[in-house]
């Protein structure tokens, strides 16, 4: 044998093309034409993988390109080197299966599982209902992906190749892409083969990509000249080669028919090479024999492969074993221990060439043949499928398989399931009730767009008044993702009003949603829902946590800050009592952890700030909820910004950024921007509060741009532009989110008293005063002290200093105490009491300059010089040398937590945080976790 080539996805075998699936086993795979570079780069892959460097690659082309041909030549070198290799397939008719291409790859390595923590166990268990649970999160199921892959590499290094990702269902694409940004040090590799599309494959977006292009002019020649034995007219040849545009399946197919393209029959100039391509498969299945076609289509409407379930429906369908030999003849199909197309687009030309009568016997058939206690989803699809017109039997059982994918976390193929349920619903008041959950489901999937259409046909049915409300609802928070709109609070606030008699608890709730959009898009819409919310009539039920944050919002915002702030503090204790361990679970108190931060930090109550803001990032990691995870972080690194803290604040950004990246979300700047404000960064803050103010999705007075104010504010007092700081700081203050216009005060009105604007700075004050009183504590009460003794011009100013410095460390804001501590040296200096002020500035540099506070640390430094003292400079730490995550896990290590607890932490395998701590090791130049424990960790 003279041995084969292969050339895209297409092996020449003594000058026959054939594909993979037609290979025979003894066959010699001895050239591989063309392709050097994408070789060298995926070889290179499983180089860095065998050597403990793990790395993910999305391999991009259109279809035909030789996707397929690069992934057999990689499992070929990695079975070679050593490698285990895991294979999973994505069938554009599995897309509604939740996790389906997940289990796939990992039902091979679930003996592995046993060395998992047991919620890791049991998300991956739900997930694949192979036990019951309530549902976990996909992320969850991401971290438990990632550790079952990590201990299957322990033996061996291990590749997992994934070919057509782009049909994944929505579940694993998005679990997979996540382990694929995560992992580090596994000795693993992950390699995606994705078809180009219009809508492209978004889960995969930003990771390494390859992207395969055509063959040349020289190698689209000699495939044809390997391909073609007989005499070819070179005009032909050439046509081919114009028309198939380097496609190696596309040229093997054009010259299948090449009497077709002599004398100029065929229009020049058409681009669509796949579906040309396709329309040859069609031709070859039309010319097969009635009973191989319907065989045919059985296989192409199974997407799982299985033979003995092929056989079955061909059973049903008292179709021979026998007439699948043209099928295979004519290069369509392969069928020995599985079922194999020759290519994924002979499986769609064959499914769609049927009529829709014949599709529907296949269904039926393969409805029949699928065990309804094994596999009951994927019979009730089928049998979806098999039904013209409408049918409530079908309906109903497709619902049954929404609620089964909701309850494994399968959000998407619950979706899928609802929609189908309502198109075959015959009644109209259960075709608008599917419509609306199927509605729901696609929204909560991410499918927004798609959602907005079934709300359509809900609202095109009978829609009683709770219906109706819940539309009005639904419609307005697809609004909101899709576009935060100016109309959006509008929207919730005239649902919350219709649902109030209907659904007391779900109006408040949809009220609150209401006040929370509208302090975030800023305007003044949130006064006008505040107003609506006390307005609305009373209800008998028991006052929930959130019915309090609600009330306490609204009193805050119609009757001010002093009567609400009272409400609020009620709110917030209620709230963090709900969410503490002990506590039952409360999952709607847990939903507005956030917001309620949010709230702490506006009543100026640092106990119930840190506490709630801690609570929010211990629960959302406990939960595996990546989604919510990263503004959590993001919030409580702000919390411990202004406590000082700014070392372990630059950790939880870190890690808020790095989730945001494994999870392809949206990133969340101002945490970064106020930490760079506080540390003295001018460029960095300047640069990240610039891409807000840039961002058309952040409205002028919103919230993000607010706190982007803020950031500067900040920064520009520590660098002493006082003019360029009470510019930023005034809108700041001006929004209606209580956490900004709170804190930003005190930085108004230092900047106002260094420009000379006492008016300015009077107004601010009276503001500041007016809320320390109603809050009362330590912070409030220190700032005010701290504010209004920077207005004071003569000697009585230093007793409103001593008490701020007093009050303010009595609170666990050691940022702002430090600054007071700087102001009043300040002012001991100028007032001429050089001693005096040495010790409080000689205080303030050291403590802000161990924060990392270096435009603060500065500005004591220069009063310090000042005063003919010259300031000590900061003694560099070993831990100076560690990145911000591996701060993290030597922290954690350092308090008793295993390797395996800490990747549980950060969503890293046991693996990468071995590897992290050899880095921690060799900087600190220690040798144990004994030693990381005695040292002192900023």
């Amino acid at each position: 044998m003279a041995g084969v080539v292969r050339i895209g996805d297409t092996y020449l075998d003594g000058g026959r093309a054939v594909t993979r699936c037609g290979r025979s086993e003894g066959a010699a795979l001895t050239e591989f034409m063309g392709r050097n570079a994408e070789r060298e780069a995926v070889d290179s892959i499983l180089s860095s993988a065998r050597a403990g460097r793990s790395g993910a690659l999305v391999v991009r082309g259109q279809a035909g390109i030789g996707k397929t041909a690069l992934l057999d030549h990689l499992r070929d070198v990695a079975v070679a080197a050593g490698f285990r290799v895991e294979s999973s397939t994505g069938i554009e008719a599995e897309a509604q299966f939740a996790f389906a291409g997940l289990h796939q790859l990992c039902a091979p390595l679930l003996d592995s599982a046993d060395a998992l923590p047991e919620p890791q166990q049991a998300a991956l268990g739900v997930a694949f209902g192979s036990r019951g649970g309530a549902a976990p999160g996909k992320f969850l199921v991401g971290l438990a992906t990632l550790n079952l892959l990590a201990e299957s590499a322990e033996q061996n290094p291990l590749l997992c190749v994934f070919d057509d990702a782009q049909w994944l269902d929505q579940a694993s694409a998005e679990v997979l892409a996540f382990v694929a940004r995560r992992i580090e040090a596994e000795r693993l590799a992950l390699v995606f083969a994705v078809r180009d599309s219009s809508d492209g494959t978004p889960a995969f977006a930003g990771l390494p990509e390859l992207r395969l292009e055509g063959l040349d002019d020289a190698e689209a020649r000699g495939l044809l000249d390997a391909a073609v034995q007989a005499p070819f007219d070179v005009r032909v040849r050439e046509r081919i080669i114009a028309e198939a545009r380097g496609n190696p399946l596309a040229l093997l197919e054009l010259t299948a028919q090449p009497a077709q393209f002599a004398g100029g029959f065929q229009l020049p100039g058409l681009t669509d090479v796949p579906g040309r391509v396709e329309d040859g498969f069609q031709v070859r299945f039309r010319s097969l024999p009635e009973t191989a076609q319907l065989l045919s289509l059985v296989a192409a409407a199974e997407p799982t492969g299985d033979v003995t379930l092929l056989w079955r429906a061909a059973e049903q369908l008292e179709i021979a074993p026998e007439s699948a030999a043209p099928a295979e003849s004519a290069g369509l199909v392969e069928i020995d221990t599985r079922v194999r197309f020759r290519h994924p687009l002979a499986r769609s030309a064959v499914y769609r060439a049927a009529t829709p009568p014949d599709r529907r016997r296949a269904h039926a058939a393969l409805a029949a043949a699928t065990d309804p206690l094994l596999d009951p989803d994927r019979r009730a699809w089928h049998g979806a499928q098999a039904i013209l017109g409408r049918d409530e039997q079908a309906a109903a059982e497709l619902e049954r398989s929404a609620g089964r994918a909701r309850a494994r976390g399968g959000l998407a193929a619950a979706a899928a399931f609802l929609q189908r349920s309502t198109e075959l619903t015959p009644e109209a008041a259960d075709r608008t009730r599917r419509a609306l959950e199927a509605a729901q489901a696609k929204h909560e999937a991410g499918a927004s767009a798609a959602a907005r259409d079934l709300l359509a046909v809900a609202e095109a049915g009978p829609v009683d008044d709770l219906q109706r409300a819940r539309l009005a609802l639904l419609r307005g928070q697809i609004a909101f993702h899709l576009t935060r709109g100016t109309d959006v609070p509008e929207m919730l606030m005239d649902a919350a009003a219709t649902l109030g008699p209907l659904d007391a608890a779900l109006s408040r709730e949809t009220y609150l949603h209401a006040l929370d959009a509208a302090i975030i898009n800023g305007g003044s819409a949130g006064t006008r829902i505040a107003a609506a919310v006390l307005a609305a009539p009373a209800t008998a039920l028991p006052a929930r946590p959130v019915d309090l944050l609600l009330d306490g919002l609204a009193v805050t915002m119609v009757q001010g800050y002093a009567a609400g702030a009272p409400a609020l503090r009620l709110a917030l204790e209620a709230l963090r009592d709900a969410t503490r361990p002990a506590a039952m679970r409360d999952d709607l108190s847990q939903a507005w952890l956030w917001l309620a931060s949010r709230a702490a930090v506006g009543i100026l109550d640092d106990d119930l700030a840190h506490v709630l803001a801690a609570s929010n990032v211990d629960l959302a990691r406990a939960d595996g909820a990546l989604s919510r995870l990263p503004a959590a972080l993001n919030f409580h690194a702000n919390v411990l910004t202004i406590s000082g803290q700014l070392a372990r604040a630059a950790e939880l950004v870190a890690e808020a950024e790095a989730i945001t990246d494994s999870i392809g979300g949206v990133p969340l700047r101002h945490a970064h921007t106020i930490l760079a404000a506080w540390r003295g960064d001018r460029d960095e803050t300047t640069g990240l509060s610039d891409l807000t103010f840039g961002d058309a999705s952040y409205p002028e007075d919103g919230v993000e741009v607010a706190l982007a104010q803020y950031a500067r504010a900040v920064l520009h007092n520590g660098l002493g532009g006082y003019a360029i700081a009470q510019v930023a700081a005034a809108p700041a203050c001006a929004t209606e989110e209580l956490s900004i216009s709170t804190i930003a005060l005190p930085e108004l009105i230092e900047a106002s008293v260094r420009a000379g604007d006492a008016d300015a700075a009077a107004r601010a004050l009276d503001r500041l005063s007016s809320r320390a009183r109603a809050c009362g504590t330590s912070w409030a009460l220190g700032l005010e002290e701290r504010s209004r003794a920077l207005t004071i011009p003569g000697p009585t100013a230093e007793d409103h200093y001593r008490a701020a410095i007093a009050r303010l460390d009595e609170s666990r804001i050691a940022g702002e105490a430090a600054r007071a501590h700087l102001v009043y040296g300040e002012w001991l200096r100028r007032q001429g009491r050089r001693q005096d002020a040495r010790g409080q500035l000689r205080l303030a540099h050291d403590l802000l300059s161990d924060m990392g506070a270096e435009a603060f640390a500065s500005r004591s430094a220069r009063e310090l010089r000042a005063t003919g003292e010259h300031p000590r400079k900061r003694t560099a730490q070993p831990t100076d040398e560690l990145t911000a995550q591996e701060l993290t896990i030597a922290r954690a290590v350092a308090t008793g937590a295993t390797s395996r607890e800490v990747g549980a932490q950060l969503f890293l395998s046991p693996r990468t945080i071995e590897a992290h701590l050899r880095s921690i090791f060799r900087k600190l130049d220690i040798s144990s976790r004994r030693q990381l424990r005695e040292l002192s960790l900023p």
